[in-house]
């Protein structure tokens, strides 16, 4: 157990070089304990710090008065589910995947507690004392991307874009940030896939950026929180939230626990700043948002940005909007240039239609307000085999 020099009295263990008091200068005496009495060992390497007058040294798991220092707690993290076990086990029993268990260390909740003056911790109050405040959305510029979130960004709210990798997470982010931008506002766009260089360039091709656009390339949480403070930002984008890391958790960028921690802590600065916080987030294989599950019921809102391979067609649908409605859909059209939004899509999705095809037909579906006019085609060919089979193609 690593020891801690601390003086006599003089208050809980000090984890440095020097006492409390200052008398403490580290020497290595170079000799054994017996020979030595007033060293004591800080390693197994035989290395023995001298003590100063009036002080002494003491294991972590005590302290001046006698009692015990807070200890640190071992769980086991699952990294497909996130959900946190007591011990080890060879099948996690909520997802029920193998090998996904672990080993995580925490402190403990007094030593969580005591990092927090009591005077910044918060009471109860009645909900009718509570001042009603309807704060003003940020527009973003975009009618698509504005019909999803209910009217624009909520300030102190965080949403994340997530959509399998190549179908323009990042376009849309940098679109978002230009459109905002134009409007005076400044945007900070965090970037921990690209470096700075590589987003100028694909923001002079998909579009011209205002005034207020500010780069940042890092990955590293402590140069974020200050980049925002001292930008004093109108809203955030980080692209993308598994790239950031936290030195005070030793895990690398993109783990469950790195994930879950870095994401609360810009949550609360957004919500105690007032900035809207845009995070762009990695998917599986199946689909769904990498990372821990709790992450998705961390944020206020999950927008999926969806399309097919080989189509420019991008569908940009809310899954999760604690200030709107989840029915609502924005379209766009990828292009060269970036994306174009679809004021009408019925338009587009039967251009290619002929009016005399024979097996097809014209259907109106509703997807959350707006109506759509698709094409249905029914193709039949001879079967090769006694029993035909039936193939639907994109239809749910």
């Amino acid at each position: 157990m690593r020891p801690v020099f601390i003086c006599r009295g003089a208050g809980p263990a000090v984890p440095a070089t020097r006492c409390r008091d200052g008398t403490i200068a580290p020497t290595h005496c170079g000799r054994s304990l017996a020979s030595r009495p007033g060293c004591f060992p800080i390693s197994i390497t035989g290395r023995y710090w001298s003590l100063g007058a009036g002080c002494r040294i003491v294991t972590t798991a005590e302290n001046t008065d006698g009692g015990i220092l807070p200890r640190a707690r071992t769980i086991f993290l699952c990294l497909e589910c996130g959900t946190s076990h007591e011990r080890h086990m060879g099948r996690c029993p909520d997802c029920n995947t193998f090998n996904s268990l672990k080993e995580h260390r925490i402190a403990s909740e007094s030593a969580r507690t005591e990092t927090r003056p009591i005077e910044e911790r918060s009471t109860a109050v009645l909900i009718n004392q509570i001042e009603a405040c309807e704060e003003d959305r940020i527009a973003t510029g975009l009618i698509e991307v504005d019909r999803v979130l209910g009217g624009g960004l909520v300030p102190g709210s965080g949403m994340l874009i997530s959509g399998e990798p190549g179908i323009g997470k990042s376009t849309l982010l940098l679109q978002i940030a230009q459109s905002i931008s134009r409007q005076g506002q400044r945007f900070l766009y965090i970037t921990g896939e690209e470096s700075a260089a590589q987003v100028r360039l694909r923001s002079d091709r998909i579009g011209e950026a205002g005034n207020e656009l500010w780069l940042h390339s890092e990955c590293d949480l402590d140069s974020i929180e200050q980049q925002i403070g001292e930008n004093h930002p109108a809203v955030v984008g980080i692209d993308s939230i598994q790239t950031v890391s936290w030195d005070e958790i030793p895990a690398g960028a993109g783990g469950v626990v790195q994930v879950r921690e870095v994401t609360s802590r810009l949550l609360n600065l957004a919500r105690k700043v007032g900035f809207p916080l845009l995070m762009v987030g990695h998917v599986t294989k199946d689909g769904s948002v990498a990372g821990p599950r709790t992450l998705e019921h961390m944020v206020d809102g999950v927008l999926q940005f969806e399309g097919e391979r080989g189509h420019n067609l991008r569908i940009l649908r809310a899954l999760k909007n604690r200030f709107g409605s989840t029915d609502e859909v924005g379209i766009f059209e990828m292009r060269s240039d970036g994306l174009r939004q679809v004021d009408n899509p019925s338009g587009l999705l039967l251009s290619h239609r002929h009016s005399a095809s024979p097996g097809s037909a014209t259907a109106a579906v509703l997807e959350g307000t707006r109506p759509l006019l698709v094409e249905i085609q029914a193709l039949v060919t001879p079967a090769a085999h006694g029993t035909p089979a039936r193939k639907p193609s994109g239809i749910r």
